[in-house]
This record gives structure tokens, sequence and C-alpha cells, in this order.
């Protein structure tokens, strides 16, 4: 199940308070791609080690949150940055 759509448009970045949307299903795939190759990394500087099911995106297109068994992990520590991957 996904995040409901009452909650999603309430959410927002912890950071710089822009509204999220969904992560399309092509944009999550090549985020996993990169995540399986090792590249990328959490904002707080760990390495981003487990394929996401689900993600919301800023609606700048600049920071994605997974979503783990339905609950957004909506924590400053845990955004991923979108300038590691080219063309996204």
């Amino acid at each position: 199940m996904a995040v409901a759509g009452k909650l999603l448009e309430i959410l927002c970045c912890p950071v710089s308070r822009t509204p999220l949307k969904r992560l399309s299903a092509e944009r999550l795939q090549r985020l996993n791609q990169a995540i399986e190759a090792g590249q990328l990394r959490y904002i707080g500087g760990d390495p981003v080690s487990v394929p996401l099911t689900e993600a919301l995106i800023t609606e700048d297109d600049k920071v994605i949150y997974a979503v783990q068994d339905d609950i957004p992990a909506l924590l400053e520590g845990l955004g991923i940055g979108t300038t590691q991957l080219q063309d996204f």
C-alpha cells in the first residue's frame, strides 16, 4: 500500500518545507540501480545500501525520502540528494 493521498497532501521536506510528491516507477528504478552500484549516500553521509520499494521526492526534485512499511522516513539525515544522480 502506498502513502495515502490525504497524507501526501500535507507532507513536506523537513529542511526546506518543500511539498513532496511520489517518485515515479521509472525514477525509482534508476535510483535503485545507483543504490545497487554503491553510488549513493544519504545527506547524513552514510551509504544507501538497501533498494527502495517506494519513495517521495521534493517538488523541486532535489531530495528523495524513502517510504518504509508505508511510513515516510522524513529525517534530515536520511534524505538522498539528487545531485548524485546524472540527468535525474
